[in-house]
Formats: structure tokens, C-alpha cells, sequence
């Protein structure tokens, strides 16, 4: 996520005081879950800088950490972006939302069964938990949240959509190198385009 604890503290808190605003600013329940998402990411972070103060482990933050990411992410997104979506988009959007629910069904199996551990690396942070079919798994939570932006019919969501893609690319290679954790970069410039979408939302019920 970031590189330090500090970073993380600051940029998370930096995070969520967004979403506090993109909720604040909702005008239809529908949009709620899309509004909520800086929220989330600011709360994982602020998280994180738990499991850096920890040196890692398994402890609750780290159990916590990976909650967040490993089964709510990949369902909250797709339901999120199939709630906001107008009528004409539902049934392509219904997809990526069931391939979402499948895969977090399965990683909160995995997380009831298994032990996460956290391991700093330098400047980074790496999480293990013990998956088997990982590249399916990975593939269906790509679906799940990027699929489903991309596909939402959505100017500013596709745009976060291909953001994120970009992002999780240049982070995952960043982090296999052991350099520099950078994924709080992007969710800080995510969560403005979520405040840019929020703004731009017409009323409703």
C-alpha cells in the first residue's frame, strides 16, 4: 500500500476524510457503495500502518488488512458499480457481480481456514496466505473489480477502472522488486475521481 507506517497513517487519513465528502455529497442510496469506496481504501491503509507498526505477523490487523481486500473488495466493487449502473448496463453487469461473489465466497473460505501472515520487506509489505488455483482467483477478482468498471457505461468509472488497472500493473512489478510500496498513490488519485463522479451524479430517489 505505502511505504512506511507514517505514509500509510497520512495518506490514509487523507483517503478517508474524501470519502467522508463523497458520502456527505450522495444524492441516491444507489450511488452509496461507489461513494463509500475512498472510505474503504482509507480505512485499509490506516490499517496497514498498524501491521507496520506490528512488524507484521497475524495478528488482527493483518487478519483486518486482508478482509478488506481479499473478500470484500471484489464484491462490494461489481454490486457497487451494478447499483449505479442505468437499467440498459444491468444485465452485462450482472457478471462480473456473480464471478465478484464466487471469488470472495471462496477467499473468505480461505481466510476462516488458513492463517494470513504479513512480512515487511524493506520499504514494502507482503501478505501470505496460502491459496491454491491463485491465478484463478486473481483472475476473478480482476473481473470482479476492474471488469466491472470498465464495463459500467460510465465516463468517470471506466476512467477509475483503467486507473486502477494501471495502478495494480506498475504496483505489482514496483513490489516484486522489493522497492517501494506505491498503491496509496493511486487510491489517493482514485478517490478523487471517485469525488469527481459522486459531484457529477444526478438526484434521485
Amino acid at each position: 500500500m505505502c511505504w512506511t507506517a507514517t505514509a500509510d497513517l497520512v495518506a490514509g487519513t487523507g483517503i478517508a476524510a474524501i470519502g467522508v465528502v463523497c458520502v456527505a455529497r450522495v444524492r441516491r442510496a444507489r450511488d452509496l457503495p461507489i461513494a463509500a469506496l475512498p472510505l474503504i481504501l482509507g480505512a485499509h491503509q490506516i490499517i496497514e500502518s498498524v501491521v507496520w507498526r506490528s512488524d507484521g505477523g497475524a495478528g488482527p490487523a493483518t487478519t483486518a488488512w486482508a478482509v478488506i481486500a481479499l473478500p470484500l473488495l471484489p464484491v462490494w466493487v461489481p454490486f457497487g458499480v451494478l447499483l449505479a449502473a442505468p437499467r440498459s448496463a444491468r444485465r452485462l453487469l450482472m457478471i462480473p457481480a456473480l464471478v465478484g461473489l464466487v471469488t470472495a465466497v471462496t477467499l473468505a473460505y480461505f481466510l476462516t481456514t488458513r492463517t494470513v501472515t504479513a512480512d515487511v520487506r524493506g520499504h514494502t509489505v507482503g501478505y501470505g496466505l496460502d491459496l491454491p488455483q491463485s491465478s484463478l482467483i486473481i483472475a476473478g477478482y480482476l473481473v470482479a473489480t476492474i471488469g466491472s468498471l470498465l464495463l459500467s457505461g460510465d465516463r468517470l468509472l471506466r476512467l477509475l477502472g483503467g486507473l486502477v488497472a494501471a495502478g495494480a500493473l506498475v504496483c505489482a512489478v514496483v513490489w516484486r522488486l522489493e522497492f517501494i510500496s506505491t498503491w496509496c498513490a493511486f487510491a489517493a488519485v482514485a478517490s478523487v475521481v471517485v469525488l469527481a463522479w459522486v459531484r457529477r451524479r444526478p438526484a434521485g430517489p
